[in-house]
């Protein structure tokens, strides 16, 4: 009898299961690191609304740390999308300490941005290192890639579920194998727990009042979906502008020098401090209390200048802020429970710039419950049909029959 064979088989079987683990678990402490640092700078900022005045020397640091030493990884998510379709070489481990003090310092001088691309970014190159030191080829380490982007949304957001399928569906579903899925969700909960291990709390979120399914209720949930959708290409479509407009500025560390005297007139000038950083407190508020209907667009505005100028950070809490807000203005003349519209809004938009309406139903089940859950899954399919056929993430492969549509009509 030939025992090689079922040796080898365990020897893998241990090999995976390890390396989920060690990615969790340094993951996961990469994030609560992450999360307490940002909770300080932002009460910082808060305490000492001055300091959005250095904006400006803080951006020409970012832009500064990066053009001399993270060329190769300036790229930021894209990168990991692009060495997921084409693995050329290792992540060089310099991304995770650069956009983690790129982020910090964002948020510390009051720029507009999220946490997510921080945490997956580091998540992506904490995995990747063990294509080294297991001698993994390239097929493993596109496995190695989805576990990283699992490890770090689920840590950041305390949604595991959603982040083990978010990594698979943004590198789209039909190219993912069984033993990706189970390695997925296995790194997402080890760092979900390491997240917990270490105490850092995430922001709760409450609907108490659903009403049933009808024609009315249904009419109405189409309706603001399509709104959803539409804000989403337009956080979308924002971002790449300013991009594309900033990159005129031949010298990188420039671009956000010249962006962060903008931004900080027009925040500190006009009195818009609530769009500076992540805007959880407006979040949560949006679910019982009713926005102005231009919130959705300042962020969007706000977020898009601050990324495309080169600051750091991540999309997708802005993209909950654009939402939230967006269903908070709309229960003005739309009759259903304001938090219920609140949430909806809330994963829809980030369901349509990202194309992972699968990821953000499951993301609206673990923040709000089960029981809306019927709204959520309408409201980010239709959201997701409804954002055209670019999202925030230039290097995401996308295909399906909506693309296809797009393609043939717009």
């Amino acid at each position: 009898m030939n025992f090689q064979k079922p040796k080898e088989i365990l020897l893998t079987i241990f090999k995976w299961i390890l390396i989920c683990i060690l990615t969790g678990t340094l993951s996961g402490s990469a994030s609560a690191f992450f999360l307490v640092s940002l909770e300080w700078v932002t009460q910082f900022r808060i305490n000492h609304d001055w300091i959005i005045w250095l904006l400006p020397i803080g951006g020409f640091l970012v832009g500064l740390s990066y053009y001399y030493w993270g060329e190769s990884v300036v790229k930021g998510n894209n990168l990991l999308l692009e060495e997921y379709e084409n693995p050329k070489k290792v992540i060089p481990f310099k991304m995770a300490p650069l956009v983690l003090s790129g982020t910090l310092l964002t948020h510390l001088f009051g720029g507009s941005a999220g946490r997510e691309g921080t945490a997956v970014q580091m998540g992506g190159v904490i995995a990747d290192q063990f294509t080294k030191i297991f001698n993994l080829d390239n097929s493993e380490r596109k496995i190695l890639i989805i576990l990283g982007i699992s490890a770090g949304f689920a840590s950041v957001f305390g949604t595991p579920l959603a982040g083990a399928i978010f990594a698979l569906e943004v590198l789209y579903f039909s190219k993912i194998n069984f033993k990706s899925i189970v390695l997925s969700f296995l790194t997402a909960y080890a760092a979900y727990f390491t997240v917990e291990f270490w105490q850092v709390k995430h922001t709760h979120y409450n609907i108490p009042d659903v009403p049933e399914i009808n024609l009315t209720n249904l009419f109405y949930t189409i309706i603001i979906s399509i709104l959803f959708g539409l804000a989403a290409l337009l956080f979308s479509r924002s971002t790449h502008f300013w991009s594309s407009l900033f990159s005129n500025i031949k010298y990188p560390p420039l671009r956000p020098f010249i962006g962060g005297i903008i931004l900080a007139i027009a925040i500190a000038g006009f009195g818009l401090t609530k769009f500076s950083g992540l805007g959880v407190p407006v979040i949560v508020d949006s679910f019982s209390n009713t926005n102005p209907w231009y919130d959705f667009l300042l962020k969007i505005l706000f977020t898009g200048f601050t990324l495309g100028a080169g600051f750091k950070g991540g999309e997708v809490t802005p993209l909950f802020f654009v939402g939230a807000t967006l269903g908070s203005a709309l229960s003005v003349i739309v009759p259903m429970p304001i938090a219920l519209l609140a949430g909806m809004g809330f994963v829809a938009v980030f369901s349509g710039a990202t194309h992972t309406p699968v990821a953000c139903t499951i993301m609206g089940m673990e923040l709000f419950g089960i029981t809306p859950g019927l709204f959520i899954a309408i409201a980010c399919s239709i959201a997701y049909f409804s954002s055209g056929s670019v999202g925030i993430y230039k290097s995401q492969i996308v295909k399906g029959a909506k693309y296809k549509l797009y393609q043939k009509w717009l």
